[in-house]
Parts: structure tokens; C-alpha cells; sequence
């Protein structure tokens, strides 16, 4: 969902635990640019070009397919941090985080980040919101903002500050490379305990 807190989360996880940071948006605007629009900064998706190629996009579902085919290649090389509306229902690798706000949460955030009034930022996000639900409804069978279980957590952002959705993002990363650590030392002691034994 737009104006959630999941960018500035990803750039926090990504700095501080010093991995790539990919997003399927940033795919989608060099195809694009591909296309001859001229995107440029985070707001370009909420502008009028923005727009039009987002329903252009709707037309032909080959677009997220190929943005989602390059981030499943990506995540399965490891050592990236991946902000998509779609890949975790889509590849069973790495740790899943949903962040999830109200609307009027989320349109606040939008104005105060766009300039513009509350009532055009929150109208912006219902219409995202709507084409996002239906588009990877029909491209994948996803209740999109429904159907959570994929999810290794679930983080409201509604009473967070941009900082502490970092600080609590990058919390939930340490403690998975924690117990991932932990697995990884408990397989190989069960490995080398079974090599001895045979």
C-alpha cells in the first residue's frame, strides 16, 4: 500500500545491514522510460503521468510479470532488500514484512509529503488502492490488503514516526538473522554429529 512507511523501512534495513535495495517501482519506471514517459522522484506514480502509465499498465499484464520476474531473481540471490506489492505472495524466500496504515493515515503522509490538499491525497489513494486490489487480483489471484497469511509480521504504522517504523523494521530484521543464525549452527551440529555416527 502507498504511504505506509515500507520505503523507509527499506532504506533503513538496506543501510544498516548493508544490502541492495531493489523496488519493483523503480522496474516499472524504466519500462517506463522504456515507453517514453519521464518519471522522476517517489511522487511520480501520484502525478497525472503517473496515472496514465498506471493505466496503460493495466492493459497489458506483461509489465508486473517481467518487474516480478527480475525481483524473484534477485531475492533468490540473497543479499537484497525488495519493496513489492506482489512478491511476497509470489516467492517463499526471505523474511515478509506488511506495513499496514488507515487511508487517512496514508493521505496525511501523502499531502505532507506532496503538497497537496487531504482531500485530493486521499482520493489518490483510494483509486490506488482500488487498481492495485484489482489488477493483482486478476494477474495472480491475490486479495491484496486481505489475505495476510504469507506474512512473517504485520507492522501498523498508524501511531509511528518515520523513525521509529526504521528502528522497529530493522529490529524485526536483526531478530531474523538471529534465529536464522541459531537454525543454521543447530543444522550443522546435527550434520556433523550425524557424519561422526555413521
Amino acid at each position: 500500500m502507498p504511504s505506509v512507511g515500507k520505503t523507509t523501512a527499506a532504506n533503513a534495513i538496506s543501510t544498516r545491514f548493508r544490502l541492495r535495495l531493489l523496488a519493483g517501482g523503480d522496474m516499472l519506471k524504466e519500462m517506463a522510460i522504456e515507453r517514453g514517459y519521464a518519471p522522476s522522484g517517489s511522487e511520480w506514480w501520484d502525478g497525472k503521468e503517473g496515472m496514465r502509465f498506471l493505466s496503460e499498465r493495466k492493459l497489458n499484464p506483461n509489465f508486473d510479470r517481467e518487474v516480478d520476474r527480475r525481483l524473484i531473481e534477485n531475492v533468490r540471490r540473497g543479499g537484497v532488500v525488495v519493496t513489492s506489492y506482489t512478491l511476497p505472495w509470489l516467492c517463499k524466500d526471505g523474511l515478509k514484512i506488511w506495513f499496514g496504515a488507515s487511508r487517512e493515515t496514508r493521505a496525511r503522509r501523502l499531502a505532507n509529503r506532496d503538497g497537496i490538499s487531504f482531500a485530493e491525497a486521499l482520493s489518490t489513494i483510494k483509486k490506488r488502492d482500488s487498481q492495485n486490489r484489482r489488477l493483482y487480483s486478476e494477474l495472480y489471484g491475490i486479495e491484496f490488503g486481505k489475505d495476510l497469511s504469507v506474512f512473517n509480521y504485520i507492522l501498523e504504522t498508524d501511531t509511528l514516526s518515520a523513525k521509529q517504523v526504521a528502528d522497529v523494521s530493522c529490529k524485526i530484521v536483526h531478530q531474523f538473522q538471529l534465529q536464522k543464525n541459531s537454525r543454521r549452527h543447530s543444522d550443522h551440529a546435527h550434520t556433523k554429529g550425524r557424519n561422526r555416527i555413521s
